[in-house]
């Protein structure tokens, strides 16, 4: 990707310039994380240091202002470095920037947060479970808020916890059945009754560390008591667009890899590079194409989210993108995988990797079905 022709305000070109020093160390960091199911301790570390935790946070709370498009095009460029490291701290990035831009909680709270994030808070929404399956299907949770006092007391167990093991707070969603709703209670990691299961083992994403996040009578003030699910209506929400922007970085990256082996792998079997071969280049154009194509959807999606910010105007651009870059990134690996052969198989090299973490993306909401349900509804004036 020549990110110099892609890049066009200064906080894009800051943040990609910044990340190019990293690069290296970054990709030989992932090799071993993955191997490990190691969480990306060293990469995170140096992404808080450096300040790209406070990208999405406004200018009056005292972070970057980033846009949506800003962090679909700086996401996009650390997936293709790392996609365990952008998918972790994306979903930081996303709640912060939604949480501000829609003034979710009581300004009081979002002041506090703000100083927090500052001060290199990491956050994410913990909202999934077993019995319920995808949030995206509106199940009530298992887990439940008990009002005691001035208190809220939680237990349950949430699955899917990424960047479990580096967050200092959790956005825990639960049932109060006194008030007879889903709520959202903001839970520091050092609340007692508060343990990581350390039960992550998956084949894909594995370095994010999702393991289940289990609350054990876990006490926290009444003002924890962040939100009511869905007290804000229907709204589209652009900052998620930051689980197609990893996604769409991986599947960058196996191009860069087919294209780097094409150009240089000469069996002796022909004459020149396997660049040469008609099949390989029909393989290469197709994958350039597929890339192109999601690439120009997905950043034009983020482009219209940040300059005219309208349900009927982006509502299905922003339920299509995740699908479209999903579909065609892991036809873009498969491709790569075709060009680059049996070799690809190969676990020293990394688009066994790539594959296996472009597989997990089909998991992240939203989910295809729902996607294309929310779509067919909006044109048929359903909504």
């Amino acid at each position: 990707m020549e990110t110099s022709a892609l890049i066009h305000t200064d906080i894009q070109e800051k943040w990609i310039a910044k990340l190019n020093t990293v690069k290296d160390d970054f990709k030989s960091h992932a090799v071993y994380n993955d191997l490990h199911s190691r969480f990306p301790y060293e990469n995170i570390e140096w992404l808080v240091k450096e300040g790209y935790t406070l990208l999405t946070l406004p200018k009056a709370y005292g972070g970057e202002g980033a846009t949506v498009e800003d962090m679909v095009i700086i996401q996009s460029y650390l997936g293709s470095i790392d996609g365990a490291t952008a998918l972790s701290i994306g979903w930081h990035l996303s709640v912060v920037g939604q949480l501000y831009e829609q003034k979710m909680w009581d300004k009081t709270i979002l002041d506090q947060f703000a100083n927090a994030v500052r001060q290199g808070a990491l956050v994410n929404r913990s909202v999934s479970e077993a019995e319920t399956g995808s949030p995206t299907r509106g199940g009530r949770p298992a887990t439940h808020a008990v009002k005691d006092g001035k208190d809220y007391v939680i237990n349950g167990v949430k699955t899917f916890t990424s960047m479990s093991k580096g967050l200092t707070h959790f956005i825990v969603s639960a049932y109060d059945e006194t008030i007879e709703q889903v709520g959202f209670y903001l839970i520091p990691k050092e609340s007692a009754g508060v343990e990581i299961a350390d039960n992550w083992n998956m084949i894909g994403m594995r370095a994010t560390e999702s393991h289940d996040l289990i609350l054990n009578d876990v006490r926290i003030p009444e003002q924890n008591f962040v939100e009511i699910r869905g007290a804000g209506g229907k709204a589209p929400n652009g900052w998620i667009l930051h689980i197609p922007s990893t996604y769409l970085g991986i599947a960058q990256a196996a191009r860069d890899y087919a294209i780097d082996f094409a150009e240089n792998y000469s069996p002796n079997s022909i004459e020149g590079t396997i660049g040469d071969i008609t099949t390989v280049q029909q393989n290469i154009g197709k994958m350039e194409s597929l890339l192109l194509s999601a690439r120009h959807f997905l950043w034009s999606t983020a482009s219209l989210y940040s300059t005219e910010y309208s349900a009927k105007a982006i509502w299905n651009e922003t339920s299509a993108s995740k699908v479209l870059v999903m579909n065609q990134g892991l036809e873009v690996i498969d491709l790569a995988m075709r060009i680059v052969g049996a070799k690809s198989l190969e676990m020293e090299r990394p688009l066994q990797r790539y594959y296996r973490d472009m597989r997990a993306g089909l998991h992240n909401p939203p989910m295809e079905d729902m996607a294309y349900t929310n779509i067919a509804k909006s044109v048929l004036g359903q909504f």
